[in-house]
């Protein structure tokens, strides 16, 4: 597998894992006696999975090193942000699935990475 469709999994498992945020926060904001009916806290993390969507997109189309790993640590503090949350919440799908997009995170960092040129001695 490339390094580019590597990276790309990664995203993808990033995207998919913000929409099942996305769809658990959504059923936990309208669905009655869930504990979070239509409260800020459940309204924030479907914000936030809708902003992580978002970000996990725009990652393939960055160029530069730097504006890469910043986006990476802006994605990072946004998973980490969602989970704590839902947890709070006890939204424990929705920290599940923040789980599954830091895998996600991990796996784009990892595979983007370029490979160690040798060095002569």
């Amino acid at each position: 597998m490339s390094s580019s469709s590597s990276s790309r999994a990664g995203v993808m498992v990033m995207l998919a894992a913000s929409l099942a945020g996305l769809a658990v926060a959504f059923y936990a904001y309208i669905t009655p006696l869930t504990g979070v009916t239509g409260t800020l806290g459940a309204m924030a993390v479907i914000v936030t999975c809708l902003v992580l969507a978002g970000l996990s997109l725009v990652l393939p189309a960055m160029h530069g090193k730097v504006g890469r790993i910043v986006l990476r640590l802006i994605i990072l503090a946004v998973i980490v942000g969602t989970a704590f949350a839902a947890s709070l919440l006890h939204l424990w799908w929705l920290v599940a699935a923040m789980a599954i997009a830091l895998v996600g995170l991990m796996i784009a960092m990892i595979r983007s990475a370029p490979a160690a040129q040798p060095t002569r001695s």
